[in-house]
């Protein structure tokens, strides 16, 4: 760890002062970096490009990876919204005032310093810098080598900004692409606070193996959607399609449809948008067996299920009942996000009491599982666990809270 000691000790040092930036700065750091990262795409997107080159347009991850003039405005958007939201930080929480005169505070304050691990994702780069300065903690972060020309352009447009504005670059930090740096990194005690891994369960599983600084998990999405027997055949087609198909490669994206075995008349044309759009179909015993012929279709293999395709791929489940349906989500989710299609009030309750998951869903696509979609901002991943925060981890999830204690010379008998 000695090669990043430097920098883990300057980006903890640096950070201190970050909490005593004025949310009116803030802003304006904010509304710039969005102004420039557009103004600059001819730059990101050039060296985007060189990462590109080097994968194979068939990979899963290509499409994260790639960056267009319409995704960079979208993220310099993301960005002008977290400057618009209020600050986190310096909220009472709560407050007493105790028998013998001491006054306490409950106040929200930065976690400290966060390490972040990810993949080919250059978007996390701008997305998480923005609501780590917004939030007032540092920030060391650890890329893949798909995406380094990516991070290693966007890091220098952040920094350019921020130098402008007299905020210590020292406090955001890119590593290098390499293992070495995230060892360094997962090993980091006495200078980060958490480290949050984004990217497939492997790199998940990898971290939380190996990591001495605290984790938090996002990011992996196993999930499901069930259509049981009062589903409005509508909603179900659009609901379906929407997940699936409008970006595979997110961790929201529908992985495994189940359905109740009252709707197999309707498979097929349940089906048909998603064959269209180029769906390659795993069908189990009785799904298959109700499904017209078709060169996307193929019997489901055990290994389809409890799988985050990430692709232009969907499982589907036949199930003879709500407890069934829920039982195979309990035992393959991975407890991201997911949805029931039903008309059944009852059946509703019961999914959203039952089903234990970050997000929920009666009657709508597993899709609008993002922090902006919540109206949170940009988020920096999905928490699929239960320690401090659940869901997107956006703003308010990034603090920790300080009891503040103010007296007038009382002593403890």
């Amino acid at each position: 760890m000695t090669d990043y000691t430097d920098i883990f000790q300057s980006v903890k040092k640096k950070s201190r002062k970050l909490i005593a930036i004025s949310e009116e700065q803030i802003q304006k750091v904010l509304s710039e970096l969005a102004e420039v990262a557009v103004k600059k795409n001819d730059f990101i997107l050039a060296e985007n490009k060189k990462d590109l080159e080097r994968m194979d347009q068939d990979n899963p991850m290509y499409d994260r990876l790639l960056l267009t003039p319409a995704r960079l405005e979208g993220i310099a958007e993301e960005i002008r919204q977290v400057s618009l939201l209020p600050s986190p930080l310096h909220l009472k929480l709560e407050e007493k005032l105790l028998p013998n005169g001491l006054y306490l505070e409950k106040v929200t304050v930065p976690l400290g310093v966060l390490g972040i691990i990810y993949e080919a994702r250059p978007n996390v780069t701008f997305d998480v810098f923005s609501i780590a300065l917004k939030s007032g903690n540092g920030l060391i972060l650890k890329g893949g080598s798909d995406a380094d020309y990516s991070n290693r352009a966007i890091i220098s447009v952040i920094h350019e900004v921020l130098e402008k504005n007299g905020i210590p670059t020292e406090a955001f930090q890119l590593l290098p692409a390499d293992r070495k740096a995230t060892k360094a990194l997962l090993e980091a005690v006495d200078y980060v606070d958490v480290i949050i891994p984004r990217g497939s369960q492997g790199l998940i599983n990898f971290v939380r193996e190996h990591a001495k600084v605290p984790v938090i998990e996002t990011g992996a999405g196993i999930v499901h959607t069930y259509v049981d027997e009062t589903a409005d055949l509508d909603k179900a087609k659009a609901i379906i399609h929407n997940a699936k198909t409008r970006r595979p490669s997110v961790c929201n994206s529908l992985d495994c449809l189940i359905i109740h075995q009252s709707q197999l008349k309707n498979l097929n044309e349940l089906i048909q948008p998603l064959l269209e759009s180029g769906v390659k179909i795993y069908a189990d015993e009785q799904a298959f067996s109700n499904l017209k012929g078709h060169e996307l279709i193929q019997k489901a293999m055990p290994e389809h299920f409890g799988t985050e395709f990430l692709s232009w791929q969907l499982a589907i489940k036949t199930v003879d009942s709500l407890e069934e349906a829920i039982a195979h989500i309990s035992t393959f989710s991975s407890k991201h996000s997911e949805a029931i299609v039903s008309e059944n009030q009852e059946n509703i309750r019961r999914f959203l009491l039952e089903v234990d998951a970050a997000a929920v869903y009666a009657n709508a696509s597993t899709a609008f599982t993002d922090g902006a979609q919540f109206g949170l901002g940009a988020e920096i991943g999905i928490s699929t666990q239960k320690l401090h925060a659940r869901g997107p981890m956006a703003l308010r999830e990034l603090t920790s809270y300080k009891w503040v204690i103010r007296g007038n010379g009382q002593v403890r008998s």
